[in-house]
């Protein structure tokens, strides 16, 4: 059990107003079905804001979410860490002579609405969707136009499904969700523009990284195959 003593920034009025009838399985359902293990239950839900969240990461070293004011812990395990460096890493190599925008790995968050606080294992964000306020902001106010998502154990289909409409209804033009068990990646152009493909399949970067181009084994073996 955790012994921090941390206390909310705020918590003079809700963030979002959540039905009063609710139980915890109606909150987990609304969250996606995810594992009671990952949502926090202080500050209430409701509550909770981006600072919060700042604040539990500060004490604990735990990466939140806020989803409708309510805390989530992030699920990622090593294996998902490092395929997520790793692809990072090659990104940032494209962008060496690509001059085209940011790369943000998973403790970087980006804003999807007004009561959501999303962290993508790795995003990218276009140069000309950012101004010079947007460096000064603790949490990213844009949508990523590339988001991408690596499946960990606590994760499920309706929470990712979320995910893909937050991101797409604030601009968001490619994600890519990666399986790391099945060894697979759905490629989403649109919210409901996807294929899939196996580990040989290649990773492109389309309009949003032009050129990019990687073989899936060779991120998920961190270069190590494809």
């Amino acid at each position: 059990m955790s012994t921090s003593s941390y206390l909310p920034t705020t918590m003079t009025f809700p963030v979002t107003v959540l039905p009063t009838s609710w139980k915890l399985d109606d909150l987990q359902a609304h969250l996606g079905g995810i594992p009671l293990s990952r949502i926090r239950t202080f500050p209430p839900p409701g509550m909770a804001t981006e600072e919060d969240a700042f604040a539990i990461r500060r004490e604990e070293g735990v990466l939140c979410e806020v989803v409708d004011g309510v805390l989530v812990e992030k699920t990622m395990g090593w294996l998902e860490s490092a395929i997520a460096l790793y692809l990072s890493h090659l990104i940032y190599e494209y962008l060496e002579t690509n001059l085209l925008g940011e790369v943000l790995g998973a403790d970087g968050p980006v804003r999807t609405g007004s009561s959501q606080t999303r962290l993508p294992d790795v995003s990218f964000i276009r140069q000309e969707r950012l101004s010079a306020d947007a460096y000064k902001k603790k949490v990213c106010p844009i949508v990523p136009d590339l988001a991408v998502e690596i499946l960990s154990e606590g994760n499920t289909a309706n929470e990712i499904d979320r995910k893909l409409n937050e991101y797409f209804e604030g601009g968001t033009q490619l994600a890519w969700i990666i399986d790391p068990d099945r060894r697979t990646a759905t490629i989403y152009s649109g919210r409901h523009d996807h294929s899939e493909i196996d580990e040989r399949g290649m990773l492109e970067g389309g309009a949003v990284l032009p050129g990019f181009s990687v073989r899936l084994a060779k991120v998920l073996d961190r270069g190590k195959s494809g």
